[in-house]
């Protein structure tokens, strides 16, 4: 049987067409990763803001799923604000760092770091974001 983190890779089309993957250091804390191609950018040599968007979205909210999923729920994203604080580069090694800060029974609370591995960890973006737990079967798990 499948987990919902392993069905959740299965479903996650947008994460792969723009080429994001992740690993899970613990319940609760996980890394996402995304190489900046030129497909991504909005510039001739920047990132469009909404990669970078999508890079916190699905690292925040993989992050709250990693710590709910043994209970058969899933997340969704209440709300997240994002502070763009350096531009990401064609070639940039990205990699997002989140952690649950708080859980309660329905509501996590959720940090990142977006640093730039190839650039001397380069902090590109910083956010913080709200999730909502629930039961797997209403999202067709």
């Amino acid at each position: 049987m499948s987990t919902l983190i392993e069905k959740y890779i299965q479903h996650n089309n947008f994460g792969a067409l723009l080429g994001m993957d992740f690993k899970i250091i613990s319940e609760g804390e996980i890394n996402y990763f995304i190489t900046i191609t030129k497909d991504h950018l909005a510039t001739p040599s920047s990132a469009h803001g909404g990669v970078i968007s999508a890079l916190v979205d699905a690292a925040l909210g993989v992050c709250a799923l990693s710590a709910v999923y043994k209970e058969n729920k899933v997340v969704s994203t209440v709300e997240y604000k994002i502070n763009f604080l350096s531009p990401a580069l064609l070639n940039d090694e990205l990699v997002a760092h989140a952690k649950v800060l708080q859980k309660g029974k329905r509501i996590l609370i959720t940090e990142c770091t977006i640093m730039c591995n190839n650039r001397e960890q380069k902090l590109i973006a910083k956010a913080m974001g709200t999730f909502n737990a629930y039961d797997a079967n209403k999202a067709g798990y």
